[in-house]
């Protein structure tokens, strides 16, 4: 039997589930999910998905990310709600591709783990699945797993297994509308210029559950914790000196400027730390940075295309600060320019969740 899965999530649980109803049916998963954005979190889910399936026993197929072909089947249905005529093109999509592998493979029967997941219809989940066994030839085999205890069940194993959990289905469209439900920002989105892993962010997590397997492969013990904190995106920046002449400028991170913009100028040095007279801004230079974080980065475009990690900038900005709740604007140049200047920075703080993994 071919299984189409969706996530770790969702196929742990359903191939376990699988493999004590059906134990003469040899079991091969097929990982198709063209739906599922940015390409980052694709990544992250397979790697679980690869994980599972190993742990279980199951061999795994990776099918195509035909991402633009997807866009062009749900086109006009982008504002579709979540289970609505989107969904049903999606999995359209999908058994076609999953059918097609499985009459490839000499399978006669498919399933999926979506079968699984509360966001999605199981009974629009069977209709297109019976649809494409009357096309193709290849049974659906539509089982429950939800009732019964079933999601908790899931819910249970997912701890246990300490599988990686994602929050929304997969395509952008439903994302979209989620997070602006959610009134939360959608940072799922971000991909600095610079390739910084951010916090909380999908390389994030994709380096953490890569440590995980690597602390498995070498039967060590760990946990993973969820953990509350202050986040922070940048989406803008830059200095102007007169009314067009745009500098090299970068602000640490949890730099921030609640109007979002500012006119003066620098006023005092103090310490290397040059003070400009509106919205508590502080500018340094090149060298100075360089000599407090021992770099030695020559160009202020240089330090934006590599910065710092995360941590070692709060570090230096925590030091200049001699503080750690300072969201002040903290500006690197080459030179401390002279004259009127305008800043534009707009940035957001906020509250948010993010996993962390300890070794025991």
């Amino acid at each position: 039997m071919l299984v189409h899965i969706c996530c770790s999530v969702d196929s742990h649980f359903f191939l376990e589930k699988l493999q004590a109803d059906y134990p003469q049916e040899k079991l091969t998963g097929f990982f198709y999910d063209p739906n599922i954005h940015p390409y980052s979190e694709y990544q992250l889910r397979l790697l679980d998905v690869e994980r599972s399936c190993k742990k279980l026993g199951i061999d795994l197929i990776e099918g195509k990310y035909d991402y633009e072909n997807w866009l062009q089947a749900v086109r006009g249905l982008e504002n579709e709600p979540e289970k609505g005529a989107r969904c049903e093109v999606c999995f359209d999509k999908r058994f076609s591709v999953s059918a097609e592998k499985a009459l490839e493979m000499g399978e006669k029967k498919i399933t999926t783990t979506l079968l699984v997941s509360p966001l999605k219809s199981q009974e629009q989940l069977k209709r297109v699945g019976d649809a494409f066994y009357e096309k193709n030839g290849v049974e659906f085999i539509a089982v429950d797993y939800r009732s019964g205890g079933g999601s908790q069940d899931q819910s249970r194993v997912t701890k246990e297994e300490q599988l990686y959990r994602q929050d929304y289905c997969g395509c952008i469209f439903g994302l979209t509308m989620q997070r602006e439900q959610q009134e939360k920002l959608m940072d799922e989105m971000f991909s600095p210029i610079s390739g910084s892993i951010l916090p909380a962010s999908i390389e994030e997590r994709i380096a953490m559950y890569t440590l995980r397997n690597q602390l498995e492969d070498d039967n060590k013990e760990y946990k993973i914790i969820k953990q509350k904190f202050l986040n922070y995106r940048e989406f803008n920046f830059k200095v102007t000196k007169g009314k067009t002449n745009v500098l090299d400028a970068y602000a640490l991170s949890y730099s921030t400027l609640p109007r979002k913009r500012a006119q003066g100028k620098v006023e005092y040095n103090a310490q290397n730390i040059h003070y400009f007279n509106r919205e508590e801004i502080k500018f340094i230079t090149l060298e100075f940075f360089n000599e407090q974080n021992q770099t030695q980065y020559k160009t202020v475009k240089e330090l934006i295309f590599n910065p710092l990690s995360q941590e070692r900038e709060l570090d230096f900005r925590a030091k200049i600060n001699d503080t750690n709740y300072d969201l002040s604007p903290i500006i690197v140049m080459q030179e401390i320019p002279e004259g009127k200047l305008t800043i534009n920075l707009d940035s957001k703080t906020y509250e948010d969740t993010k996993e962390k993994l300890i070794i025991l």
